[in-house]
């Protein structure tokens, strides 16, 4: 089964490419998705095929027919995993920097998920599919901490409706970059996918969804400040996004800032979270220490 999207270019759009066009208004479709769908035939202008270096008129009603993505299975494998606490219904894992949390294109093995699937077995909820069992939320590959893995679809669903209604506690701590001239503050500015660079989410009013961090500065250290963030909603990149735009990125965040040398990647770590207990009704939460990389920034900011 396929999914068939059908756009109508407005005359602004005179002169431009079809392919970029369509990776503009389609989130999900790169621009080399785009191609690769063009050459095989599923891209229509007014109904006719079209090359990839098509120029719009303005006006075509342009037609995207997007197939269902071939399933690829995730394989068990024996990779420690940092387990916080565990019972029939969920797990807390404390993921490490560096680790993909599930398959993806480049990372098809050393996941969160292929750990999961060799400690827990047939044990994982199925809701988010073959690629994403048990994985109720994410968070980056250079982000470290807490995340919870859902055991069954019922646990799943209780925490996945937790998190829609905001009553799921979700801390971090970030290094950041700049001195904050309020100790804390909140951002509510909405996220979307970047126009593009399609890799990216931005602040914007198109095609967003509203997105709210809390801060608070912990300490100040001259050029740098290690913060407290709390997120009352769970946007992609939402944290990162956010300092960025409000002038203060995550050090060594090099996709919304600049790297640092000395670490690899983004200086963030999920340090809480909380949650209803699915069966027991229980109210959970579960703190992570500290990561060394995490410490050892702090220790040179202390010195600078």
């Amino acid at each position: 089964m396929s999914d068939r999207v059908t756009l109508v270019c407005g005359k602004e759009s005179a002169g431009e490419r079809i392919d970029r066009y369509i990776s503009d208004n389609i989130a999900e479709l790169t621009r080399s998705a785009v191609q690769g769908l063009i050459a095989g035939g599923l891209v229509l202008a007014d109904g006719k095929s079209v090359s990839k270096n098509y120029k719009l008129r303005g006006g075509e009603t342009v037609e995207v027919e997007i197939p269902e993505p071939e399933p690829m299975d995730a394989v068990p494998e024996d990779i420690p995993l940092d387990i916080v606490y565990e019972d029939a219904d969920l797990l807390v894992v404390n993921k490490p920097k560096g680790m993909v949390v599930h398959p993806a294109h480049g990372n098809y093995t050393g996941t969160l998920v292929n750990a999961l699937l060799h400690h827990c077995g047939d044990s994982l909820s199925g809701i988010n599919g073959v690629i994403r069992p048990g994985i109720v939320h994410r968070i980056d590959k250079d982000t470290s901490g807490l995340l919870i893995v859902a055991k069954n679809d019922a646990a799943h669903l209780h925490l996945a409706e937790q998190i829609k209604a905001h009553s799921f506690t979700r801390e971090y701590e970030a290094v950041a970059c700049g001195s904050f001239k309020e100790s804390e503050g909140t951002v509510d500015a909405p996220i979307g996918r970047h126009k593009t660079d399609r890799k990216k989410m931005c602040v914007t009013t198109e095609n967003s969804r509203n997105a709210v961090t809390h801060y608070s500065v912990i300490k100040q250290y001259g050029g740098y400040a290690h913060v407290r963030l709390r997120l009352e909603t769970g946007r992609t990149h939402q944290i990162r996004v956010h300092l960025a735009y409000i002038g203060h990125p995550v050090l060594g965040d090099a996709v919304y800032g600049k790297p640092f040398r000395g670490i690899e990647g983004q200086c963030l770590h999920a340090r809480k979270i909380g949650f209803i207990h699915p069966t027991t009704g229980e109210y959970l939460e579960f703190t992570s220490e500290l990561p060394d990389y995490f410490v050892s920034v702090l220790s040179k900011l202390e010195k600078m």
